[in-house]
């Protein structure tokens, strides 16, 4: 029996040193920028961004404007923004000015989930990054906090097509908080909290009790857990910590301050459902069809709900990660 527990003993040795090493070969893989670099090294809060939003969410040139602006937001808030992508097959947590501009301007730049990293990686392609790639990479860089605008997840009709956003399988698996306006109304809002629960992720209300649905401030749904700033927020991050559920995430649903016209939202998700319908889309292209469908049809104004959400939830991100460290 001295024996097998010495042998288990060596043998739980080794596992830990190949975990370790692996772990440090993965995060040499990563590029980190200078200001991401310095704020890990020092110690900083860092938030962490998708990229999906800037190359494929928002029409040039507001893209880039947009960007750079919510970079200064987390900047100006004493955090450190990490914006992540893939360019030429190198994974990059954090851009600078120049690859910034890149993302926001280059023609080939595609939509990757966590799935299609290794082949666009193998591939040395460019692809900005979505809310399941961005909190697989951000947790690899040991970044905790994560900003995005509306979360994917069931869609319509998924009991037929079982078309069910990535976000979700990832982040039942990630120790990471993520800021979002909750689910994107094109989606199956009941679904998509369903499965919530039973993938067991964190879920709580910012200063409401009323589920976001993106545009929307009210999906029409309840949420049971409520906070009322950032620094109850990190206290549910230290209990999690304390009790071992950071084997999930951590929803944070931040309703933006002004929502879309209710009446007009709902007549142009009718319509833009129809229409996806008539033109055979399906899959992940549906999202991106249906909100440039509201951008066209609202005449700007969910243009402009969107960009709020995502300066908001930046904003609100870096205050949760400074009261994080301040913890």
């Amino acid at each position: 029996m001295e024996l097998f527990a010495i042998n288990a003993q060596a043998y739980l040795l080794i596992q830990s040193t190949i975990v370790c090493t692996m772990k440090s070969k993965i995060i040499e893989a990563l590029s980190y920028s200078d200001e991401v670099r310095a704020g890990l090294e020092k110690g900083l809060p860092l938030v962490a961004l998708e990229s999906t939003i800037i190359s494929h969410g928002l029409p040039r040139p507001s893209n880039l404007a947009v960007a750079q602006e919510v970079e200064e937001i987390i900047r100006a808030k004493g955090a450190v923004p990490a914006t992540i992508a893939l360019l030429d097959g190198i994974v990059h947590i954090g851009l600078n000015k120049t690859q910034l501009v890149e993302l926001a301007t280059r023609e080939d730049i595609s939509k990757a989930s966590s799935r299609d990293l290794a082949m666009i990686i193998a591939k040395k392609a460019s692809a900005a990054t979505t809310v399941a790639a961005t909190a697989h990479l951000a947790a690899l860089a040991g970044i905790k906090v994560f900003a995005t605008g509306g979360l994917g997840g069931v869609h319509r009709g998924a009991q037929e097509s079982f078309d069910e956003s990535a976000d979700l399988t990832a982040l039942s698996h990630l120790d990471i908080t993520v800021v979002c306006a909750g689910v994107k109304s094109i989606l199956d809002v009941e679904a998509t909290l369903e499965r919530l629960e039973t993938l067991a992720i964190g879920l709580v209300g910012f200063r409401t009790h009323k589920f976001p649905g993106f545009y929307l401030t009210d999906s029409g749904f309840e949420l049971e857990h409520r906070v009322e700033s950032a620094e109850e927020i990190a206290d549910v991050i230290r209990a999690r910590n304390q009790i071992g559920t950071t084997n999930s995430a951590l929803l944070v649903t931040n309703p933006v301050a002004k929502e879309m016209d209710r009446a007009r939202h709902d007549a142009i998700l009718k319509s833009g459902l129809s229409n996806a319908a008539r033109d055979g889309i399906h899959g992940k292209a549906v999202t991106p069809y249906l909100l440039e469908h509201f951008h066209t049809a609202s005449v700007g104004e969910s243009l402009a709900v969107n960009i709020e959400i995502i300066k908001s939830n930046s904003a609100l991100a870096a205050d949760i990660a400074l009261a994080v460290q301040a913890k």
